[in-house]
């Protein structure tokens, strides 16, 4: 499986290079689909979604889907996903993706489609590939889904925890004790990577991508 974990997207060209070099093509042969499910119940000021497609929009991609996963049947978004390159999973609420996931049908045939495919994922796309949403640790760390109680099983495509937005302003993620403080009670590795940073994973090698920083946890 190949899998491209990100923070915040195609942000430098480090991590545009390690896509590339996931797909085996060159941008203006390869077609991606973007799925914005998890971005649908965000409030207020959408300015990040449009940064994160103009930053795919840079890459010269032959051509660039859209397929919200709650918004559409199987019927309409599966042929696009089989026919594209890259599946693009959008930041936003992990638990609200997580939840269209499984009711869309997609949880069951994702690892067929990724045989030949790229799983990028941006924030909570990246957040949904480990083993659970770790929900205490996001509520803690990103004030979301507060009001949520049962932990919520993930894709499990990886057997790590993945946190985005290390040093953010918007987020608890700015000092290291106090990430470390949070995440104690995990049983597995935790990377925090910020937005500059990825990790990229091609069957069984796995390779840190960073033009900026990034924190390991549990080792």
């Amino acid at each position: 499986m190949k899998l491209l974990l990100t923070s915040g997207g195609l942000t430098n060209e480090s991590i545009s290079k390690a896509l590339f070099d996931l797909v085996g093509k060159k941008p203006e042969d390869t077609s991606l689909v973007f799925i914005p499910t998890a971005s649908n119940i965000e409030k207020g000021d959408k300015d990040w979604l449009i940064d994160d497609l103009i930053n795919i929009k840079k890459q010269n991609f032959k051509q660039i889907d859209i397929a919200d996963i709650s918004a559409i049947g199987k019927e309409l978004w599966l042929p696009r996903m089989e026919e594209a390159d890259v599946l693009f999973f959008e930041g936003g609420n992990s638990y609200h993706l997580m939840e269209w996931i499984n009711k869309s049908g997609l949880t069951e045939i994702l690892s067929k489609l990724l045989k030949n495919k790229v799983y990028v994922g941006l924030s909570a796309g990246s957040m949904v590939t480990g083993p659970d949403l770790a929900l205490r640790q996001s509520q803690l760390l990103y004030g979301e889904d507060v009001e949520r109680k049962e932990e919520l099983k993930g894709l499990e495509f990886v057997d790590f925890y993945f946190l985005p937005h290390l040093n953010s302003p918007y987020f608890n993620l700015r000092n290291k004790d106090n990430i470390r403080e949070a995440v104690k009670d995990l049983p597995r590795k935790v990377y925090a990577l910020d937005d500059q940073s990825a990790i990229k994973i091609d069957g069984d090698k796995m390779e840190i991508i960073s033009e900026g920083k990034y924190l390991i946890f549990n080792e």
